[in-house]
């Protein structure tokens, strides 16, 4: 299964929140660290920000800082609410709907191995997914060699 591009960037933002160690980088500087654009990145922070597993200021003093919501989210959780209920194939879409659909046991099959994947990732927090060695990687993203 493939995420989405933002299911993997909100991950990716979360896990580098959970070791900012008392540090709120902005919204650009996380951008600039993931090496992605910061329209995605703001959209994906604004949708963190409304689920409550980041806080995220503006102005003088501002920028991002992870929740306690956010260190103890559940991966699949997050990853389930980027990734929306939607099937893993579209039966219905394209220029004619799946001849097979009304018979056909592949859609439920997918649909029963998308829910083993999240299922997976359920019992694994944010905070979790920070131990060594990758917490300590994550430090070191976007800092210029010294």
């Amino acid at each position: 299964m493939r995420l989405l591009r933002s299911t993997d960037l909100a991950l990716r933002i979360l896990m580098r929140l959970a070791v900012s160690e008392g540090t709120t980088p902005t919204t650009r500087e996380v951008a600039a660290d993931m090496d992605v654009p910061y329209t995605h990145a703001a959209k994906v922070v604004a949708e963190l920000q409304h689920q409550g597993l980041v806080d995220a200021r503006r102005g003088r003093g501002g920028g991002l800082a992870l929740t306690e919501r956010g260190r103890t989210a559940s991966v699949g959780a997050v990853a389930r609410s980027f990734e929306g209920d939607g099937d893993v194939v579209d039966c219905e879409g394209g220029t004619a709907p799946c001849p097979l659909s009304s018979a056909c046991r592949l859609r439920g099959a997918l649909r029963r191995a998308q829910e083993a994947f999240f299922a997976s990732l359920d019992p694994l927090t944010i905070g979790d997914m920070v131990g060594a060695p990758t917490g300590p990687l994550l430090l070191e993203i976007g800092r210029a060699p010294s």
